[in-house]
């Protein structure tokens, strides 16, 4: 197939390279602008940009798809995709490209929809403490992540999975699936299977408001936050004045709860919740590095006793 891709994070890497060692055509690349990124702001590229420009694959940036609609369908019609894949590129597509490629535009989602719709479904699924997830190939429509199922993969998210590592994950797993869709659809075998609204649920952008851990909370709720929110924005607390950022834990079953939420337990930050105890396990401290528990508690040990928050 001759495919025009849309995609501009880390997670749709995965994809993009998996159609470049493919036998279709990558024949453009649609990407988000370039933005200021570190201490200095210089303009950096999309991670989906870079791996365009080492391909030799045309890159087109607009700011928006609807302002400059002619502009860009004039380029697509030019390019007579036979599919517009698309892999968290950020942009609501005009509904004259939704209908330009002769089989459609087919969206890599990383959750198992109807559920988790929107924005961020790979952390809202660890947040809510779900066992499993998955990705789904879908074909798109004009509503948010409303369109049609073609194909879904599931897979079970540990116990003490961070988002970011169930990111990195899905970003493959919706790559083998891309590829599994687009050979099914070009053999036409495949039946698109509408969503049940029913079932439907949104997950949306995160932000820095949602970091704070409350200790009065259950042990499982604190973890999974930690988890779910782990490498950004990242749970927080407050650890003799001053800002602690969490990034793992684990549930300490074998340990019983506090008389009070957020007082630690043992000399390896173990912390009393309103129902059972977690331990933290990776932190950085203000003006440190991000470091493991045990290797922090070296260089500043934390008495028993001590309340966060």
């Amino acid at each position: 197939m001759k495919i025009v891709f849309m995609g501009t994070p880390d997670f749709a890497v995965p994809t993009l390279k998996a159609l470049y060692e493919s036998s279709h055509s990558v024949e453009a690349v649609f990407t988000q602008p370039d933005k200021p990124r570190g201490r200095g702001y210089k303009l950096m590229p999309p991670p989906v940009k870079e791996l365009a420009l080492e391909h030799g694959t045309p890159v087109y940036q607009p700011q928006s798809l609807k302002k400059n609609a002619d502009e860009f369908i004039r380029v697509l019609e030019d390019i007579a995709p036979d599919c517009i894949v698309v892999a968290a590129y950020g942009k609501i597509l005009p509904k004259k490209v939704l209908e330009l490629p002769r089989f459609g535009c087919v969206n890599v989602h990383g959750s198992l929809l109807p559920k988790y719709r929107g924005a961020a479904p790979i952390q809202q699924s660890v947040l809510d403490g779900e066992e499993q997830t998955g990705i789904t190939t879908m074909l798109m429509g004009e509503g948010l992540d409303t369109g049609d199922i073609l194909l879904q993969s599931a897979t079970p998210i540990g116990e003490n999975e961070t988002a970011s590592e169930l990111f990195d994950r899905l970003a493959d797993m919706g790559a083998q699936l891309l590829l599994q869709t687009l050979e099914k659809l070009e053999n036409g075998d495949l039946t698109p299977i509408k969503q049940d609204e029913a079932l439907a649920s949104y997950a949306g952008m995160l932000d820095k408001s949602m970091c704070e851990i409350d200790f009065s909370r259950p042990a499982f709720e604190v973890h999974k936050k930690i988890c779910g929110l782990s490498d950004w924005p990242c749970a927080v607390t407050c650890l003799n004045g001053k800002r602690l950022k969490v990034y793992r834990s684990e549930i300490m079953r074998d340990m019983e709860p506090g008389t009070q939420p957020g007082i630690v337990l043992d000399d390896r930050l173990s912390v009393s919740c309103g129902d059972g105890v977690v331990r933290l396990t990776e932190v950085q401290a203000e003006g440190s590095k991000r470091m493991k528990a045990e290797d922090y508690l070296r260089g500043k040990p934390v008495a028993k006793g001590t309340k966060l928050g």
